[in-house]
């Protein structure tokens, strides 16, 4: 089966293992993925990640982060879609949460948060927010 919106895909996963209260979830990968994943990881939202190699595909497990029993990662937001894509300048990048949040920016220097896109003077396509 081929799904049309690949990142949107990952984020309902993780978003539905969060709520069914998983320790971790097994996303099909891609770079673009595996960069999402390791922003996530920089940022403190999931403990850790790992690349499986089955035979046919790689996998990527993300270990869920939660306090108390609460998730760490409370929202997840895809802002550009396949259908329309949403691109923002420099001065255009927004703060989410009042600063709570992340944005996760696709860029010419590669994928990043918001604040990186923003400290290196570029922008580039909205992929989502995180909370």
């Amino acid at each position: 089966m081929t799904i049309s919106d690949p990142i949107a895909d990952m984020l309902t996963r993780i978003r539905n293992a969060i709520m069914a209260r998983h320790d971790s979830v097994l996303i099909p990968t891609s770079r673009m993925k595996l960069a999402i994943t390791r922003i996530l990881k920089n940022e403190g939202f999931v403990s850790d990640y790992e690349v499986l190699k089955d035979k046919p595909h790689r996998i990527i497990k993300v270990y869920l982060k939660y306090d108390n029993n609460q998730p760490i990662l409370s929202g997840l937001e895809r802002v550009s879609k396949p259908g329309l894509r949403v691109y923002v300048q420099r001065e255009e990048i927004p703060r989410v949460y009042s600063g709570l949040g992340i944005a996760i920016v696709s860029t010419a220097k590669g994928v990043m948060t918001g604040q990186q896109a923003w400290r290196q003077g570029i922008g580039g396509e909205l992929l989502c927010y995180v909370w």
